[in-house]
């Protein structure tokens, strides 16, 4: 009984910090420790978490577009669709290095919105 409570109340600390957003701070760290691992990062727990923040992000921006095109708002930006829009992780980080230190406290979700706004706006 005592272990269920307290693997309960390590859930209640560990969820919370997983469902953070990870800022572009900590995102371009983690990419820095991952490319200095070189082949051995394929390995690393982090790439996992450096994956799936792009991703989330990616799924919660073509979300935002599609929502947009529903309602018979403007949409932000007018990338290719779903799948065709080809960006590597090295184009990606170096958008998030060219954003000022002291604006990187702000999501990844958040800089990948701009990138993508930038990168595809509409005609």
């Amino acid at each position: 009984m005592r272990g269920m409570i307290k693997a309960g109340a390590l859930a209640f600390l560990v969820i919370p910090a997983m469902a953070q957003a990870m800022t572009v701070d900590e995102f371009l760290a983690k990419a820095a420790a991952l490319q200095a691992k070189g082949m051995v990062a394929m390995v690393s727990p982090d790439l996992g978490l450096v994956r799936d923040e792009i991703k989330t992000a990616a799924t919660a921006y073509r979300a935002d577009l599609d929502g947009a095109q529903a309602a018979g708002r403007k949409p932000r930006s007018c990338p290719p669709p779903k799948g065709q829009a080809k960006i590597d992780s090295n184009t990606l980080i170096a958008s998030f290095r060219t954003i000022p230190a002291a604006k990187r406290t702000m999501s990844v979700k958040a800089a990948f919105y701009s990138f993508m706004d930038k990168r595809y706006p509409c005609p």
